[in-house]
This record gives structure tokens, C-alpha cells and sequence, in this order.
């Protein structure tokens, strides 16, 4: 089964403890699709600038990621520069530039439209709506959103949460969109706007489902994932975006899409995650085998007795 993304591709300026690195290859769509990249075929639609040369389409064409909707516009590819020095679980951002991503209207090519996953990454809420509508037949779609579009395009994001079925978004995002500072209430009233299922990214402290009433099947509620234990957080940039990568890529890898697989697939999100977190940008994504994710997976089963 095939994953079409949408989202960004940038480069990165990252500072931590840890050290700094410049020019890093990031932006949304990369994390996502480099963890996905381990489960099941996926294609990205970004845009990028003169300066996104060809060693750089080489470590996601490496990884056997369809890069045909990638386009090539006159500018600057997407750049952000950010430090990590106080809370690794949030970043001070030092700039921001849009260049090219600023008037970026995914185009999909003919070969994508037989896609049966997709997933929505952070852009506009009124871009992804566009997207999914184009797309009407893929079996289930996935989407991201952050605070600047829950209090600048909330409209047209609660327009696009109808064309959802999985929304994945952090603790404070939740409490946003929801207008409700308790969280299992602000997760009902969030899947109340339209998704089937509510996965919420608790950063260092893993990640918790919801689902809605006789979605995917039934079952409890909820359910929560722990996070791993990492002896040593280098760079947090992309964790969320690997998360979202490896549990979309698990699902992608199934025969049926029901409690159990999206349940086990949160396991599998915190594994790509936990690797990301490793190396500064994407490196760690890059060097990966299957058998690595599998034996760290494995040691999420000994930790929570995941059947």
C-alpha cells in the first residue's frame, strides 16, 4: 500500500545541548516519509528551490521514496532556524523563512491518484481540504495541524477535520482546538468536529489514542503508549513528524485497518521517533534497518506486555 504526503521540505539551523548543525535536511514531508519509508512505498508532494540539489533528492530517492512531486520553483527552499536550550520539548525559534513553501499549492501528479493513504501534513487547512477532496477513493487519510492555524484559519481546519479520519496533534494543540483545558474532554470534543481517532503526541512521555464511538471497530476509549527511554536526546526537530511517519507507515503495511493495528501502530511511531532523536536531522532516519526498528519494538512489548 502506498502513502502519499503532503508537507514541507526545508533546511534547518538546529541548536541543542548537544551541539549545533547548519543547513540540515528537514521540513515535515522528509521526516514523515523516511520513517514511513520502512513500512510501505510512499510519495511526497513539497516544493523546493535551486538550492534542494540532487544529493539531497538522493537520501529520500535512497530510501525508495517517490520524490516525482517534488517541484522545482525559483527561490529558496523553506528555512528555519531554532534552539533547544532550555526545553528540549520546545524549541526557540530563531527564524523563519518561507521563501518558495510561501505560494506552495501541492500539485498531484497523475501517478499519485491510485494512492490508498494519505496523509495531511502542516500547511494550510483550506490546502489539505483541497488535497483530500482531489483524492476521494484513498482508504484512510491522516493530518497534522499546529497553533497558527487553530487560531488563524480555525474555520476552514474544523471544514478539514470532517475530511480526516486520524488527526494527530500535541497535548497543548488538543487543548486549542478543543477550547477545554482538560484533555480526555477536549478529545471528544475534537473528534466531535469529524476525525474517527484523536492521536495525541505527549513528546518525551509518548502518546495517547482516542477513538470515537464504533470507529475502526470496538473497544476501550482510549489508549496509551509510553515513550522509550533514550539515553541521549541529541535533536528533538522531526520526532512528531517521524512519529506520524512510522505510525501511518505500520497501518499502510496491514491487511485491514482496525483498533488493533492503529493501537500496535502508535508503538511502532514512538520507535521512529525515539531513532530521530539520535542524530541531528534526519540522519539517524537515513541508516536505519528493519531489523533495528523491529528489536526496538520489541522492546517496547517487554516494557508495556504488548500482545
Amino acid at each position: 500500500m502506498s502513502i502519499l504526503a503532503i508537507g514541507s521540505v526545508a533546511f534547518d539551523n538546529i541548536t541543542t545541548p548537544a551541539g549545533r548543525a547548519e543547513n540540515v535536511l528537514g521540513g515535515s514531508a522528509t521526516y514523515f516519509s523516511l520513517a514511513a519509508s520502512y513500512f510501505t512505498k510512499v510519495r511526497v508532494v513539497a516544493v523546493v528551490g535551486d538550492d534542494f540539489g540532487a544529493e539531497h533528492d538522493h537520501v529520500l530517492k535512497k530510501r525508495g521514496v517517490d520524490t516525482l512531486g517534488i517541484e522545482r520553483a525559483a527561490g529558496k527552499t523553506f528555512r528555519w532556524g531554532g534552539q533547544y536550550l532550555e526545553n528540549l520539548n520546545e524549541a526557540k525559534t530563531d527564524f523563519t523563512e518561507l521563501n518558495v513553501f510561501e505560494k506552495f499549492q501541492p500539485h498531484i501528479p497523475a501517478e499519485y491518484r491510485d494512492s490508498q493513504f494519505l496523509f495531511l501534513g502542516n500547511i494550510h487547512p483550506a490546502l489539505q481540504a483541497a488535497v483530500r477532496l482531489e483524492l476521494s477513493d484513498v482508504k484512510l487519510t491522516g493530518g497534522d495541524t499546529m497553533n497558527f492555524w487553530i487560531q488563524g484559519a480555525n474555520q476552514e481546519l474544523r471544514e478539514t477535520l470532517r475530511l480526516v479520519n486520524i488527526l494527530l496533534i500535541n497535548d497543548g494543540e488538543a487543548k486549542m482546538l478543543a477550547n477545554e483545558r482538560n484533555l480526555p474532554r477536549a478529545a471528544n470534543k475534537v473528534l466531535a468536529m469529524g476525525p474517527q481517532a484523536l492521536v495525541i503526541k505527549h513528546g518525551e512521555y509518548g502518546a495517547t489514542i482516542f477513538f470515537r464511538e464504533g470507529a475502526f471497530g470496538f473497544g476501550s476509549h482510549a489508549f496509551r503508549a509510553p515513550a522509550l527511554p533514550i539515553d541521549e536526546v541529541k535533536d528533538p526537530t522531526g520526532a512528531g513528524d517521524s512519529f506520524a511517519g512510522g505510525f501511518m507507515g505500520y497501518i499502510a503495511s496491514q491487511e485491514e485497518v482496525n483498533r488493533e493495528v492503529i493501537k500496535r501502530a502508535l508503538f511502532y511511531g514512538g520507535v521512529m521517533g525515539s531513532f530521530t532523536v539520535e542524530r541531528f536531522g534526519t540522519e539517524r532516519l537515513q541508516s536505519l534497518t528493519r531489523g533495528e526498528i523491529d528489536a526496538r519494538f520489541q522492546v517496547f512489548r517487554e516494557l508495556t506486555h504488548l500482545e
